[in-house]
């Protein structure tokens, strides 16, 4: 591990641009460092204009402690879709306890966006069919992370890659061209699960207590449930699905037509009008 000095996030109001071939030199060299040097390496090139986004799951709940013991006052966003478990947000409080300094933005889902939706498919739609989650998905948790990150230069992520194929060439900085060409700074990429709780474990850092109730992926109470013996960690995710994606869309895009002609048409909106899909 690193060692680290503490500092207040300095006021960084230029913004910082990199292109794919600058990114990808930097991304090299950070390949082989520790976590808590990328996490330092983003403080010091971004300052306030990166930020943590976290649904307070253990990789997360672990990068945060790191980047805390650099800069306390982080930039940390979180999304409230509306349908989090109780535990979410009772934990949420014992962590902004532990952590007094950072600064905590909740993010929601516009009503706009999500009134026309339930009316129209249900308030549980997402059991319907795979297109109805992902709908549900975006309008609930995508699009309010877009809004999140706008004046952001970078955001980043608890992602490793031994998560879920999807995410097993994912790098420690990339460039993010699914929201604005920001960077997407990944430092636990290369750790592995056990490396991470060994961390929160050394560290008396409390997690998540769905955890201890079998939960390995947390995220609406609806879409989630504890795994059963032998099944993947990811499993107890949307697991009434059959051979769909376990992603929501915030890190890995996902495309089909009629996902975005249903987005497109409960929403009332085209790509033209600058809030589109």
């Amino acid at each position: 591990m690193s060692n680290t000095q503490t500092k207040e996030l300095q006021p960084t109001t230029q913004r910082v641009v990199f292109d794919d071939l600058e990114l990808g030199e930097i991304a090299l060299e950070l390949d082989d460092k520790d976590p808590q040097d990328v996490i330092a390496w983003g403080l010091e090139t971004f300052g306030d204009r990166a930020a943590f986004v976290t649904s307070f799951q253990i990789d997360g709940i672990a990068l945060l402690d790191m980047a805390y013991q650099i800069r306390p006052d982080v930039r940390v966003i979180t999304v409230d879709t509306g349908r989090l478990p109780t535990a979410t947000y009772e934990y949420m409080a014992q962590i902004k306890q532990r952590y007094p300094k950072i600064r905590l933005e909740v993010h929601f889902p516009d009503h706009r966006h999500v009134e026309p939706m339930v009316n129209q498919y249900g308030i549980n739609l997402f059991y319907d069919s795979v297109p109805n989650r992902l709908m549900c998905c975006h309008v609930r948790k995508v699009r309010p992370l877009l809004r999140a990150l706008e004046d952001l230069d970078a955001w980043f992520t608890g992602l490793r890659r031994d998560q879920w194929a999807s995410r097993s060439n994912i790098r420690k900085a990339e460039l993010d061209h699914d929201h604005h060409g920001i960077v997407k700074i990944n430092p636990l990429a290369d750790w592995m699960e056990e490396e991470v709780w060994d961390y929160v474990r050394q560290r008396g850092i409390p997690t998540h207590p769905l955890y201890e109730k079998g939960y390995t992926s947390i995220g609406c109470d609806c879409c989630t449930r504890a795994i059963k013996p032998g099944e993947d960690s990811r499993a107890g995710r949307w697991w009434w699905e059959k051979d769909a994606p376990k992603e929501c869309g915030i890190h890995c895009p996902i495309e089909t037509g009629g996902f975005e002609h249903e987005v497109q048409a409960i929403l009332g909106e085209t790509h033209e009008q600058g809030d589109g899909i």
